[in-house]
């Protein structure tokens, strides 16, 4: 494990049995925490989350995509005390500077006409606004988004929201049409040059230069689910530039710009999901639609926007954010002075930690060195991403493309766990191990994950061979 200097401090609360013990009585059932034996976590540092023993874990999860300059990082932990000592809160019916400081200095990092914010709480609330702002600028009600999206849990965004997982038998998200999922490695087409990623799909293809088969044939089925299954005019599409909960899924390159010409030809707005792409995580550009060549009408951002404090924001056009009454939506906690000046420390700290270019630095060669594990192993189907963005899934074999089954799943996840190693897990059947780090990761960091990977994947490869041995060795009449 790499080196680090940094000592946590004693862990002074509830034994572990106690605390697990209140977490089964007290804390909803539906809340379920990852491992065997949950891990119970008291510090972080940076790249760095220590336990309640003291033993240090590399985080590649970031607490979902959420810290995205590093755990208690000094400039933003100094920036929330000052303010906490100064004014916590006041809602928006006060002017307080802090508001109009962080919203100046964030809409110059977006291209024009997005110049208009709303501050929010989280992603859910984000997204529910937008769905909003789409309905009474348009005058119109459906809205199209990708199946495998997720764009919160709340009763209106569950609409939006397509992993099966996350749906309750609630009725939700009225008008919401869900359509294929351009997905150019476990979707109907696909092939070796869709991505914009370092790493490539090992499905190959025939496609000439400057062309791309996949995504004329997924566009085929965009414009069929505009014919057939809503209305002349929408009121938009919403899309993660890519998706995150689906295990880092990215759309074949010039879909996503042909996609919201034929959004606005219908009269919708196009809504671009950063909660998890935002703030640098892809690398090379700042947002990820930046990647796609589009300009969106609504911007959603939340989780890396205040590092892990809860907050999130919608981004528009002056004449979108009109179409709301004036007073409605109010939000008590959205734009309070620490949220802002939290909010603002972060951009600070991407700019002058160069984390932006860490992250395209490291992810690329993660990435690269992450591909050379998928072709060593033939459980591992696909490596993709951008920047520190990847997804990793596991399939039974390379060329069933089959989920490889969730026992075997689980203990690669807790191998790698018990070496120091933490990432997340993503996908319709939580077959795609999501990494998604602060971004102040290193390479020394990278390196060690591939090798802690490593590691499990060949002790994982061990104990199906010896699995595999056990019929043949009690069906062999020679052995009696």
């Amino acid at each position: 494990m790499p080196p680090c200097d940094f000592v946590p401090e004693k862990y002074e609360s509830y034994p572990y049995e106690h605390v697990l013990k209140i977490r089964r009585q007290c804390v909803s059932p539906s809340l379920i925490p990852y491992y065997k034996k949950p891990l119970l976590l008291h510090q972080g540092h940076m790249q760095w989350l220590f336990d309640h023993e003291g033993r240090r874990y590399l985080d590649l999860f970031a607490g979902i995509s959420t810290v995205g300059v590093g755990h208690c990082h000094p400039k933003v932990t100094a920036a929330a005390q000052k303010q906490l000592g100064r004014l916590w809160h006041t809602a928006s019916v006060y002017m307080h500077p802090a508001i109009q400081e962080y919203t100046e200095k964030l809409t110059s990092l977006l291209p024009d006409p997005l110049k208009v914010i709303y501050l929010t709480n989280s992603g859910s609330e984000a997204n529910d606004l937008a769905m909003v702002m789409a309905r009474l600028y348009t005058r119109n009600f459906d809205i199209v988004c990708f199946r495998g999206g997720y764009h919160g849990g709340s009763p209106y965004t569950l609409g939006l929201t397509s992993i099966g997982n996350y749906k309750q038998v609630l009725p939700s998200g009225s008008g919401c049409q869900t359509t294929m999922l351009p997905d150019v490695f476990n979707g109907p087409w696909g092939g070796s040059q869709c991505r914009d990623s370092p790493v490539q799909t090992i499905r190959k293809c025939s496609c000439s230069p400057g062309s791309c088969h996949a995504k004329d044939r997924y566009i085929e089925q965009f414009k069929d689910t505009l014919a057939t299954c809503v209305p002349k005019k929408i009121a938009g599409f919403i899309a993660e530039p890519i998706q995150g909960v689906n295990g880092a899924v990215q759309y074949p390159r010039g879909f996503l710009k042909e996609a919201f010409e034929l959004v606005r030809e219908r009269g919708g707005v196009c809504i671009a999901d950063e909660v998890q792409t935002g703030f640098g995580r892809t690398g090379r550009h700042f947002w990820g639609f930046e990647g796609h060549g589009v300009v969106p009408d609504i911007v959603t951002v939340a989780k890396a926007i205040g590092n892990g404090f809860p907050m999130a924001a919608v981004i528009t056009k002056a004449e979108i954010a009109s179409s709301l009454p004036q007073g409605l939506p109010f939000n008590t906690f959205g734009g309070n002075p620490v949220a802002c000046v939290v909010g603002s420390a972060v951009l600070d700290a991407i700019e002058e930690d160069g984390l932006q270019k860490n992250c395209e630095a490291v992810g690329t060669h993660l990435l690269l060195e992450l591909a050379k594990l998928r072709d060593e192993f033939e459980i591992i189907g696909d490596v993709r991403g951008k920047g520190l963005m990847i997804g990793i899934q596991m399939v039974k074999d390379k060329e069933s493309r089959q989920p490889l089954p969730a026992e075997e799943i689980s203990e690669i996840f807790e191998d790698c766990k018990d070496m120091g190693l933490l990432f997340g897990k993503g996908g319709l059947h939580f077959q795609t191990f999501r990494i998604k780090p602060p971004l102040c990761i290193t390479k020394e960091d990278a390196d060690f994950a591939v090798e802690v990977f490593r590691t499990a994947l060949t002790r994982h490869k061990e104990e199906r061979r010896l699995q595999s041995s056990i019929p043949s060795i009690v069906n062999c009449t020679s052995c009696y």
